[in-house]
C-alpha cells in the first residue's frame, strides 16, 4: 500500500503541514470545516496509485498548519496565497484544485485569481457562487428572515460563543458534526434552536456509519483540541471581508475545466449556483462537465463516498489536456 508522508513547508508567512504521496502531476487537496488533512485519507492514495502528486495540506488555522492571531488573518486573499505559495515550494508550475466545504471556496477563488497556475477544479459540495452585489450576511438576513440571529453561520460570528461550546469536547463536536451533517444524519437545520448552541442541530449518535470510525474521529479531535477551534472559525468571520476583498472579480468567470460533486442529502446542493452546476449549464463555469450528484450522501463526500469520489476525479484529471 502507498504510504502517506508528512511535512512541513513554508507557504509565504506561515509554515505548513503537508501530508502526501505519489508523484506526477500535482493535485491539491483542501478540506473544510471542522476537518483537515485527513479528510482527504482515502484520496491521497488513490490519486498516488493513478500516477499523481496528491498533496493535503491542513489549511490556515488548522491542524498542525499556523494559527495566526488576528481575524483579519483568514481571508479569502490570505487562504488562495498559501495554496499558490504551496504550488511554487513543492516544485510545480501548476496545479489542479480539489476542494471540499471552505476547501471548494478556495479552489474556485484561486481558479479566479490565478489561471495561470490552477489547471482545473473539482468541488465538492460547494458550488461556484459568483460575486454577490452585496454582503453575505445582509443577503442571508434577507433570505433567512426572522430565523437570521440563530442561523448557524450568524451564530458562528458572535466572538467566544462558539469556540468555547465547540472546544469544551472536541470528540463530541466532531463525531456530532460528522454525523449530523452526513447522509445518514439527514435532514438536519441550519437554524440553531432558539435558547440552544450550534451542537443542538445534530444529534449525538448512538451507532456511526460505516464511513467513519472512532479512531476518525480521534484523529481530527485531537488536532482541535491541541488548537482550539477559533482560528477555523475565523474563516467564516471573514465573509463581508472576503466579498469587499474580491470586488475585482465580480462577474468573473472560471474558464478552467471543473466539476462538480455533490450529495442528494447534502444541504450545500441548495446555494445558489448548485442548481446551475448540476443541470450542466452554469454561465459563470461554462467549462463544467456534467456535475455528479451522489444518492444518499451528505456533506463529507470524500469520506462518506470514497470509491465514487475517487473514481469521478481520475476520470476528471484523466480528461485534462
Amino acid at each position: 500500500m502507498t504510504e502517506i508522508a508528512h511535512r512541513f513547508v513554508r507557504a509565504g508567512d506561515i509554515r505548513m503541514h503537508v501530508a502526501e504521496a505519489g508523484s506526477g502531476p500535482l493535485v491539491v487537496l483542501l478540506h473544510g470545516f471542522p476537518e483537515t488533512w485527513y479528510s482527504w485519507r482515502h484520496q491521497l492514495r488513490a490519486l498516488a496509485a493513478a500516477g499523481y502528486h496528491a498533496v493535503a495540506p491542513d489549511q490556515r488555522g488548522c491542524g498542525r498548519t499556523d494559527q495566526p492571531n488576528a481575524v483579519e488573518d483568514y481571508t479569502i486573499l490570505h487562504t488562495v496565497g498559501d495554496v499558490i505559495h504551496l504550488i511554487d515550494v513543492l516544485g510545480a508550475e501548476s496545479a489542479v484544485l480539489a476542494g471540499h466545504d471552505w476547501g471548494g471556496v478556495v479552489a474556485w477563488h484561486a481558479a479566479l485569481m490565478r489561471p495561470d497556475v490552477v489547471r482545473g477544479v473539482v468541488s465538492l459540495s460547494t458550488p461556484f457562487q459568483p460575486h454577490a452585489d452585496g454582503p453575505h450576511l445582509a443577503g442571508l438576513r434577507a433570505g433567512a428572515g426572522e430565523d437570521y440571529e440563530n442561523y448557524y453561520s450568524v451564530y458562528l460570528q458572535r466572538p467566544g460563543v462558539a469556540d468555547e461550546e465547540l472546544g469544551k469536547d472536541p470528540h463530541a463536536t466532531i463525531r456530532r458534526a460528522l454525523y449530523g451533517a452526513s447522509g445518514a444524519g439527514y435532514p438536519w437545520s441550519p437554524i440553531v434552536p432558539a435558547g440552544g448552541q450550534m451542537l443542538d442541530i445534530w444529534p449525538d449518535p448512538d451507532e456511526l456509519p460505516e464511513w467513519l470510525s472512532e479512531q476518525d474521529i480521534n484523529t481530527v479531535a485531537q488536532d482541535y483540541a491541541r488548537t482550539g477551534f477559533t482560528p477555523a472559525l475565523n474563516w467564516f468571520r471573514n465573509f463581508d471581508r472576503n466579498w469587499a476583498l474580491t470586488h475585482p472579480w465580480h462577474n468573473a468567470v472560471v474558464g478552467q475545466p471543473a466539476r462538480y460533486i455533490t450529495g442528494d442529502r447534502d444541504l450545500a446542493a441548495s446555494l445558489p449556483g448548485a442548481a446551475e452546476l448540476i443541470a450542466g449549464g452554469s454561465a459563470n463555469v461554462p467549462n463544467a462537465g456534467e456535475a455528479i450528484v451522489l444518492p444518499g450522501c451528505g456533506h463529507w463526500t470524500q469520506q462518506e463516498r470514497p470509491a465514487d469520489v475517487n473514481e469521478a476525479v481520475i476520470t476528471f484529471l484523466q480528461s485534462l489536456p
